[in-house]
């Protein structure tokens, strides 16, 4: 299975995404955000870092990259996505999740070991975890407070659609101490922390975040 990761100038996460997906026995395939061909990728990762210097807004100016015209066609047909922290941004201004991110509370970065509680695990990228599993994987963002107004909060809620949520003390201000969402079909996932630095116990606080990986290999297989 080949899984796209992404490079806008600004990125630097990428490696890291690719490698992850490499550790899941996946094949690693680069993409350039002026290129708007996929090279036949079977799921893409919006990876993490500061696209375009996060000038205007975070991900304001990733979400117009030609590259984004591809994704954005091949969510819609059921390809699956996974943004990582200023990809969950992206994802967001690309209109491919709802919501937004803002200024943490406090104003303060955030670089931080965290947990977090899966609550759906039926997305093209959770099958791996058990509901109600409790992993631990590093946070690093600026602007990773999660907002949406509250009828879109309360349709998340109500349809599922809340994967991660944040356990213990709310690090951003995160409405609903939401740190990862899905779309309607679970193929779109999002979330401000780093499953890609938590993919080996040698290196990351755990390797909690390698199942997220794993499932989307899996969910490619059994497609």
């Amino acid at each position: 299975m080949k899984i796209g990761v992404i490079t806008f100038p600004g990125t630097l996460d990428d490696v890291d995404a690719a490698r992850a997906a490499r550790y899941a026995d996946a094949e690693a395939v680069s993409l350039w955000h002026a290129d708007e061909d996929l090279h036949g990728v079977d799921a893409v990762i919006v990876p993490g870092g500061f696209s375009y210097g996060d000038y205007l807004r975070c991900g304001a100016i990733a979400r117009f990259a030609p590259v984004m015209n591809s994704v954005i066609e091949a969510a819609g047909k059921g390809m699956p996505v996974l943004g990582i922290c200023n990809g969950f941004q992206i994802l967001c201004e690309a209109g491919l999740l709802p919501g937004a991110l803002v200024r943490n509370k406090k104003l303060h970065f955030v670089c931080r070991d965290q947990w977090l509680r899966v609550e759906n695990n039926t997305t093209a990228w959770t099958t791996r975890y058990d509901k109600g599993a409790e992993i631990l994987v590093p946070l690093k963002s600026g602007e990773g407070g999660y907002v949406a107004d509250q009828s879109t909060l309360d349709e998340l809620e109500g349809e599922g659609r809340v994967v991660f949520r944040y356990v213990g003390e709310n690090p951003n201000g995160s409405r609903n101490d939401i740190a990862g969402i899905t779309s309607k079909n679970g193929r779109v996932v999002g979330l401000m922390p780093h499953p890609e630095h938590a993919i080996d116990a040698l290196t990351g606080p755990s390797d909690d975040g390698l199942g997220m990986f794993y499932s989307a290999v899996d969910a490619l297989v059994t497609a």
